[in-house]
C-alpha cells in the first residue's frame, strides 16, 4: 500500500467546507478521472473513474463521520483498494484547513510506475486545488449531510 498526504487551507467556514466535501455526486466538477458517482445509501457510494485510459469502477463505504471534523472511507467492492480519511480544521470563522490522507494499492506496471514518479500526489494536490476554487467561488455548499457513523 502507498500513502499519500496533502493539504489544501480554504477561505470559507469549516461547516461549508465539510458540507460539501459529503456531496459526494459532486465530486467529478473538482476530480479528475471521477466521471460519475451514485449515492446508493448515506453511506455507500458507486465510483466510476477513467485515468489515463483505464476505466474502473468500484463502490466506497463511509466507515467514520464525524460533522464539521472527519469523513473516513474504504473501498468494498471492485478493483480498486484504497482507504483514506478527510479532515477539516478550523483556522478562524472564514477559513478551514482540509488535510486528506490516503492509502491505495496500485494495480500492475503503469499504476506502479506513476506511483513512483509522484503521480497520485500530484493528482490528489490538483483535485484539492480544484476544491478550493470550487467552494470559495460558490461560497456556500451545494448540500450537506451531517449524519454521524
Amino acid at each position: 500500500m502507498s500513502k499519500v498526504e496533502q493539504s489544501i487551507e480554504v477561505s470559507v467556514p469549516v461547516t461549508v467546507a465539510y458540507n460539501q466535501w459529503t456531496q459526494f455526486t459532486e465530486f467529478p466538477r473538482f476530480m479528475g478521472g471521477v466521471e460519475r458517482i451514485e449515492q446508493r445509501t448515506p453511506t455507500l457510494t458507486h465510483w466510476v473513474t477513467k485515468v489515463d485510459g483505464v476505466s474502473r469502477e468500484f463502490d466506497a463505504k463511509v466507515v467514520e463521520q464525524i460533522p464539521d471534523e472527519r469523513v473516513a472511507w474504504t473501498t468494498v467492492d471492485g478493483d480498486v483498494h484504497q482507504a483514506g480519511v478527510v479532515t477539516f480544521h478550523r483556522l478562524d470563522d472564514s477559513h478551514t484547513k482540509v488535510m486528506l490522507q490516503m492509502e491505495h494499492a496500485p494495480e500492475g506496471a503503469v499504476e506502479t510506475a506513476g506511483e513512483k514518479l509522484g503521480l497520485v500526489k500530484h493528482q490528489i494536490t490538483q483535485d484539492l486545488k480544484r476544491f478550493k476554487t470550487y467552494i470559495e467561488s460558490r461560497g456556500t455548499e451545494t448540500g450537506a449531510w451531517r449524519g454521524q457513523v
